[in-house]
């Protein structure tokens, strides 16, 4: 692995996805129709439907805590946030309705921050995950 993929790789790293969206580094789309016309810059991003592989996923919907009063107040309470997990994973493909999605780039690439109600349908392929 050459060293600016790994960099980049760990700059990703550094980044925190929040709440129930999902960090995807869109699929290289051809500027060209399986005709063989070429299409305009920008046209593609135009389209309401974009796809993507998953890079980062955030921690997932935020569950609200008990408002149980504790009459031991010698009890240590948990303040920790409790979440309900996403469907989307690394290294899924998603399928995203781009109007609900946030481009960014950052180091030279883009990226969009998509929240997951926005993502119509996942592939995923089980043998990355064994």
């Amino acid at each position: 692995m050459n060293t600016k993929m790994k960099r980049q790789e760990t700059d990703i790293s550094k980044l925190i996805v929040v709440g129930d969206r999902v960090l995807i580094r869109p699929k290289s789309q051809s500027n060209k129709t399986s005709s063989g016309l070429y299409l305009p810059p920008g046209y593609k991003e135009k389209e309401e439907l974009q796809s993507g592989y998953i890079v980062k996923v955030g921690p997932g919907y935020p569950i609200p805590l008990p408002t149980e009063e504790s009459d031991e107040p010698w009890k240590n309470a948990d303040d920790k946030t409790r979440y309900i997990p996403l469907q989307a994973r690394v290294g899924d493909l998603a399928i995203f309705i781009q109007k609900g999605a946030v481009e960014i780039i950052y180091h030279h690439e883009k990226y969009f921050i998509v929240p997951q109600h926005s993502i119509l349908l996942l592939e995923r392929d089980e043998e990355l995950f064994d």
